[in-house]
Order: C-alpha cells, then sequence, then structure tokens
C-alpha cells in the first residue's frame, strides 16, 4: 500500500521546483496545487500513487473531470499541470516512465480574448469621474470613488495584470514620474509609461488619502503600498478591484458579466495595436516572455486591414 503522505510531498517538491528553477509565481503555483489536490483525492481509494500510477488512470481521471461537468480548457489545464509533474518525477528519477506522455487533451480552438471598444472604457472612465464629483458623497465615499478611477485610468493606461496593479507601491505616484517599474511573473521587473490623465489620477487619489482626517487615514497614509488595505496582504485584492468593476461597468451601462480587470488588459493591447503599435512593443509593455502569447490580438489588425481592403480598394463592391 502506498503512503498517505507521499503524494503530497511529491507535490511540494514539484512546487519548490517550479518556483526556484522557473521562477513561478504564487498564483502559478497555487494553481498547480489546487490540479494535483485534486487528482490526489482522485487516487485516493486506489492502491497507486503519483510514483506507480498507469496510464489508464490518468485516462479514468479525464472522463471523471468530464463526467463532473468542466469545461475542456479546465481539463487541458489539468492534464497540463499532470504532464509537468510526471516530466519532473522522471527527470528525477522518481519514476522510470511517463505515463501522461501519450495523452491527448480535449480538443479545442484558442478563444478569442473578450475586448471592450474604445467608447465602452470611455463610457466607463467617464462614469468613474463623475462618481468623485458626486456632491452628495462623503468623504470617505470620494476617497474610494478616486481609488476605483486611479485603478481604472492606471490599468487602462498600463495593461498591467491585476496582481500588478493592486500591489503597486506608493513611490509609483511619485510626482512627475513618467515611467513606473512593474515586478511581474517570475519576479520579472519591466517599465511601464505612465500618460497624463493617469498620473493625475494618481495625484487626485492620494491627495484625498492624505486628506482624510481619520485614523483609517493615518495607517493608510503609512502604507507602503499604493491602495492599501486591512487585509492580510496590506494592499487592495484583486477580488475587491473585480467586484467595483463590475459595478461601475453597471453604472455605466454595460454588461458586468463581458466586464473584468482582464478584459481591461485585453482592450490596452488591442487598442494599441489597432492604433498602429507594434507587435513586439505591445509584448514588452504587457510582460509576455513569449511573442505567441501576444499574437492572439493580432486579431485586431487583421480585421482592420480586411475592413482598409473592403472600403478602399477599387474593385471593391460598393
Amino acid at each position: 500500500m502506498r503512503s498517505k503522505t507521499s503524494d503530497a510531498r511529491l507535490i511540494n517538491l514539484f512546487l519548490d521546483m517550479l518556483a526556484a528553477e522557473q521562477g513561478a509565481g504564487d498564483n502559478t503555483l497555487d494553481a498547480y496545487r489546487g490540479d494535483l489536490t485534486d487528482f490526489q483525492g482522485f487516487l485516493a481509494g486506489s492502491d497507486k500513487g503519483f510514483a506507480d500510477v498507469e496510464t489508464e488512470a490518468l485516462r479514468d481521471y479525464l472522463a471523471d473531470l468530464d463526467s463532473r461537468g468542466f469545461k475542456s480548457t479546465t481539463v487541458a489545464r489539468r492534464l497540463s499541470a499532470l504532464r509537468h509533474l510526471f516530466r519532473f518525477l522522471l527527470n528525477e528519477r522518481i519514476r522510470s516512465d511517463d505515463p501522461a506522455a501519450i495523452l491527448s487533451g480535449p480538443k479545442r480552438g484558442r478563444g478569442l480574448p473578450k475586448v471592450l471598444s474604445i467608447s465602452d472604457v470611455d463610457r466607463m472612465l467617464t462614469r468613474a469621474r463623475e462618481l468623485t464629483q458626486a456632491p452628495e458623497a462623503s468623504a470617505l465615499q470620494r476617497l474610494r470613488a478616486l481609488r476605483l478611477h486611479c485603478l481604472l485610468e492606471v490599468l487602462y493606461a498600463t495593461g498591467l495584470r491585476v496582481s500588478e496593479l493592486v500591489a503597486l507601491p506608493r513611490s509609483a505616484a511619485q510626482r512627475d514620474i513618467r515611467m513606473i517599474v512593474v515586478r511581474g511573473k517570475g519576479d520579472k521587473e519591466r517599465l511601464v509609461p505612465l500618460n497624463e490623465a493617469s498620473r493625475q489620477a494618481m495625484a487626485d487619489y492620494l491627495a484625498a488619502t492624505d486628506a482624510l482626517k481619520t485614523e483609517k487615514k493615518k495607517n493608510a497614509a503609512n502604507s507602503k503600498w499604493l491602495f492599501p488595505s486591512f487585509g492580510e496582504s496590506g494592499h487592495l485584492t484583486r477580488q475587491h478591484f473585480a467586484r467595483d468593476l463590475k459595478d461601475l461597468a453597471a453604472a455605466a451601462g454595460l454588461a458586468p458579466r463581458l466586464v473584468s480587470p482582464h478584459v481591461l488588459r485585453h482592450a490596452f493591447a488591442s487598442h494599441l495595436l489597432h492604433n498602429g503599435a507594434d507587435l513586439r512593443i505591445v509584448q514588452t509593455l504587457l510582460g509576455h516572455t513569449d511573442i505567441s502569447t501576444t499574437q492572439i490580438y493580432t486579431h485586431v489588425v487583421e480585421e482592420r486591414l480586411k475592413s482598409l481592403v473592403r472600403d478602399l480598394h477599387p474593385l471593391a463592391e460598393k
């Protein structure tokens, strides 16, 4: 019989390798842990573990995921996690074979990202500004409105990942700063430029933070974070911002289900490409290691070229 703790130990060894050798961030490690723990639970009733499980059991697990109603994208991600795990076990000589090597995942096309139009983003920015000027709002309500407006302006101006955005240091809003240093996936740093609107939004938000004469204000002013909170992380959470963004979308007349921080990141990239930005520049701004990750946005350019040919070609049908 296998040890009940052996699989948990192998998961930890695998995650340690990802963190040390590949610079995997906390979110990536959490995702791998969740996927592999689910597979560990699936094997709990058998006498096999990660070190000796066979390919047929992996097929049974994928079938089980399908029967539980998981989407093909989730099944494909779980299979990817298993492939990485068993490749690691093979390299570490914990196994002499790779039971996941011959498995094929669910067939799926690579979906295009949801993208808001420029006018949609403008409606959200306009509504966010209006909320900062509501005459009936208390000082605290106005501060929260300024924070949301600042978050939105900075996100659309930079295309930051939401985890990068909420964890910006207070120093990012220094006076006259034109570029900010962002620490992204794998602890890699990159420079991202700020536009005038985002700098002004940060200045207005910080001024309101410093002016609020409450105990909460004092703690916030002493925080190293640009968007402090009293939670464990010390800064605003991704989930909190996502909820506020959906409320703002509804207030702006947009469907909340279509709006998220990641959709705003998509909008940033797509709108830049639509206006002629170089794909390599967009790759750098987004912090993508591989250009193929950025190429998903080229559908925007393709649609623009099709419309140009349709509208301007002398032999096009009128």
